[in-house]
């Protein structure tokens, strides 16, 4: 499959949100801390005995991050293959507001990235990060920064997969989700991304 990724200028949520972020939870990252977190944390994979559908967008849709954030300094970049739209990807930078940038200018953030589930695992997603890194790179930026959660283990291996290295782990960021921990991604960018 021939994967065309393209930038949109004037970006259609409303296209861009026909795909969903959801997938099936079958297994965590447990987040342990041996000797009450002075042995650091270690992430032990299990096996969920029963899997559930976690929905993204059920909790935020793309089509209010007009009006949630000030979306001027943000890229969105659509993957299509033969004119069918596979994926999309949203990279934040210089966003007033939004805490995910540590004070910092020369972070960008890989807001979402999301693929249809018949194109998963066939090199949309690795386009799309790779066309948010050469944008990252293009405004600036000396890293790029992801956050995902231990019950998206695919994502997790991917994020690896991509260069990225877990930089932080924040058991109790999702007051709703008690369950669920934020684990964030950084990538260096060195300008060499291809």
């Amino acid at each position: 499959m021939r994967i065309e990724i393209s930038e949109e200028k004037a970006p259609n949520l409303q296209e861009y949100a026909q795909i969903r972020m959801s997938f099936e939870v079958r297994e965590v990252l447990d987040v342990l801390t041996p000797n009450d977190g002075l042995g650091g944390f270690t992430l032990s994979e299990r096996k969920l005995p029963v899997p559930y559908l976690k929905d993204y967008d059920a909790i935020e849709s793309p089509l209010h991050w007009c009006r949630s954030f000030d979306t001027s300094n943000w890229a969105f970049f659509a993957a299509r293959a033969e004119g069918v739209r596979l994926g999309g990807a949203a990279v934040a930078f210089d966003t007033p507001g939004l805490m995910m940038f540590e004070d910092r200018r020369d972070i960008a953030v890989l807001w979402d990235v999301r693929i249809a589930a018949e194109a998963r695992r066939q090199g949309v997603g690795a386009a799309l990060f790779k066309a948010a890194e050469k944008w990252a790179v293009a405004q600036g930026c000396r890293r790029l920064k992801v956050e995902t959660q231990n019950i998206n283990v695919p994502a997790c291996r991917f994020y690896a997969r991509q260069g990225c290295v877990l930089g932080a782990i924040h058991r109790f960021a999702y007051p709703e989700f008690p369950n669920e921990a934020q684990l964030l991604w950084y990538k260096d960018l060195t300008g060499e991304t291809g």
